[in-house]
């Protein structure tokens, strides 16, 4: 008769010692960190074709960026030098201008029209000294002439406050309210910029 081994019974509760081992079940197994950086894909190189033409369009912005900061500088200075030539012929103007009053005003004691003295001829009994007035007195309107500038009677015209200084108003018969009866001192203007009013009497 053969020896029978101890099964426990349905229900019967083993001991520690005796009971089997429980298993977990198997699973991956934890990995332990690293301090290494993730390495980065190689780049890809870039093709000659591709860098050829990256390099063109890089060279043609800055030509054209270049080209624009010239021709904005250029107009700068077109528009400085035309500043400047105004200003240095107004200044002139003004200049030449003060010279011509006082050769009028020679020529006025002298009895002579200073619109006379533009003509061609002169009375002949004008002295010497009054003809180089005259003279004197031509060569600086013509260099006014030359810059542009010209002289301007409003005599009988109507009174305009952008073109003529009222010095005195006139009442009386014949004479038209608003209109120039007299001129004091002839106006110059060079285009639309007046540079001196004309200085006259207006009727009222």
């Amino acid at each position: 008769m053969g020896i029978e081994e101890d099964t426990p019974a349905e229900g019967e509760v083993v001991s520690g010692a005796e009971a089997p081992e429980a298993t977990a079940p198997a699973g991956p197994e934890p990995t332990e960190p690293t301090d290494e950086a993730p390495v980065d894909p190689e780049p890809v190189e870039e093709d000659p074709l591709s860098r050829a033409e990256r390099e063109r369009d890089e060279y043609l912005d800055l030509a054209q960026r270049t080209r624009a900061d010239f021709d904005n500088y250029r107009k700068r200075v077109a528009g400085e030098t035309e500043t400047a030539v105004a200003r240095g012929r107004l200044e002139m103007a003004e200049g030449v201008i003060a010279c011509l009053d006082n050769l009028e005003r020679v020529m006025t004691a002298e009895g002579l029209n200073p619109s006379v003295a533009l003509g061609e001829g002169l009375p002949e009994d004008s002295p010497i000294s009054l003809q180089g007035v005259v003279v004197a007195y031509r060569d600086l309107n013509s260099a006014l002439s030359r810059v542009g500038v010209e002289v301007f009677d409003p005599s009988g015209e109507q009174f305009d406050p952008n073109l003529h200084e009222a010095i005195q108003a006139v009442e009386g018969d014949g004479v038209e309210p608003g209109s120039v009866v007299e001129v004091l001192q002839r106006g110059y203007r060079s285009g639309d910029q007046v540079i001196r009013a004309a200085r006259v009497v207006v009727g009222r």
